[in-house]
């Protein structure tokens, strides 16, 4: 039986490479479906798939949410919804099996943002002339001025960039291009960090960030090692300074600004209102206070 499972879920990822999923929408869709196929069979329930009911994949959920976070539960029964949608496409199910089923609860969660006090610090921690230091500060105007996600920046070539329109061009979700604009400092910061990148051993290569001592391109890993690192260099220090803080933040400044939702939607690759209301969540009390003030309402009677 797990000889059919192992081949159904081989199955499911070619599906999903035929869609043009990103490789990692595809590896947690698969992987969602072997653990799950790993938990029955631990437990002795490993059946057909058209034998398995929403009972068998209700105490997988319940042991996620109790073993990891709920937000992981989240991700893996929408997962598995998927999985389930393909066996009934390709005939080896009649019903779904989660069909009355409902996505566990997940506790609402907002992401620190980085006050613009700290990024200039950060930036003025990185203010050297060497490969490094301005490797990073390109990095970190980038997060900030354009709101990209980790993958996105991490993966730019040096064709992404068009310094002559002050703009990138980046690979979002679902293999979606889209076209950044940034600012002139952000540019700037670019254009210095290539005239030194022009010296380095690997400066061919296509990808944009070089690592230092002539070692070969970083890596997203790179990059979060480096913001960490960074972040525990401040004073006060930040323990975990992540990418995604930036692009929170970067929402915040937006729509703290007056800026507009649809257009905001846009440049973070935004198909639906919902992340819009998420990463906006953050600091929503903050921004609603601010515009009490400048409307003054009680200031009028």
């Amino acid at each position: 039986m797990r000889t059919q499972w192992d081949a159904y879920i081989r199955d499911f990822g070619k599906v999903l490479r035929h869609d043009n999923k990103s490789p990692r929408t595809i590896e947690g869709y698969t992987d969602a479906a072997t653990f799950l196929a790993d938990w029955l069979a631990e437990h002795g329930k490993l059946v057909h798939p058209a034998d398995l009911t929403r009972y068998e994949i209700g105490e997988w959920i319940a042991h996620l949410t109790e073993t990891r976070s709920a937000s992981t539960a989240d991700t893996r029964y929408r997962a598995l919804r998927q999985f389930f949608k393909f066996l009934i496409a390709e005939g080896e199910i009649d019903e779904h099996p989660m069909r009355h089923m409902s996505p566990p609860a997940v506790p609402e969660k907002p992401v620190d943002v980085v006050p613009l006090p700290v990024i200039k610090a950060l930036l003025n921690q990185c203010s050297g002339r060497d490969l490094v230091s301005r490797r990073d500060t390109a990095i970190v105007r980038l997060l900030m001025d354009t709101g990209g996600r980790l993958s996105e920046i991490g993966n730019l070539t040096v064709e992404d960039l068009d310094l002559e329109q002050d703009q990138i061009a980046v690979l979002g979700k679902g293999r979606r291009p889209r076209v950044l604009p940034i600012g002139s400092n952000t540019s700037l910061a670019l254009s210095r960090y290539l005239r030194v990148r022009a010296t380095h051993r690997h400066a061919k290569r296509p990808q944009l960030w070089l690592a230092d001592k002539n070692r070969p391109p970083m890596t997203d890993n790179g990059i979060k090692l480096m913001l960490r690192r960074r972040g525990r260099a401040l004073e006060p220090p930040i323990a975990n300074l992540h990418a995604h803080q930036f692009r929170h933040t970067a929402a915040h400044e937006w729509l703290a600004n007056d800026g507009s939702e649809t257009d905001l939607m846009r440049l973070m690759g935004w198909r639906s209102p919902q992340m819009l209301r998420r990463y906006g969540a953050s600091l929503a009390d903050e921004r609603a206070r601010d515009a009490h003030r400048k409307m003054g309402l009680g200031d009028r009677i």
